[in-house]
């Protein structure tokens, strides 16, 4: 089992900033994909962004790519979702995951409102 809980939600203004961090519970967070999906009431979860277990690959939506950056700290147990330039439409619930074969564990969400 692998409990996630996010946290650095909250409202900022058009073309700030925001750092999202996620704690992962567990001694074998670095076999864990991670990433982060986001979420609009009525609309299905989307893909954000995922990092490999070292940290040394990254993988990005097209709507954040340029203004979002993935990261981790292993040694921490700990990944986090850099976001500048933000957008009124990147306003969501954004969702922590880790992935390893068939597991996959979610975090509990942390909102993020962007006002224009």
């Amino acid at each position: 089992q692998v409990q996630l809980v996010e946290s650095g939600g909250g409202l900022v203004q058009a073309g700030g900033s925001l750092r999202l961090s996620c704690a992962a519970s567990g001694r074998t967070f670095s076999s864990y994909v991670m990433a982060w999906f986001r979420q609009v009431p009525g609309k299905e979860r989307e893909f954000v962004a995922a990092i490999s277990g070292t940290g040394a690959t990254t993988n990005y939506a097209d709507s954040v790519k340029g203004r979002f950056t993935v990261s981790r700290d292993n040694a921490e147990d700990s990944v986090y979702l850099q976001m500048n330039n933000l957008k009124p439409e990147d306003t969501a619930v954004y969702y922590c995951s880790a992935r390893r074969d068939q597991d996959n564990y979610w975090g509990q969400g942390t909102q993020v409102t962007v006002s224009s």
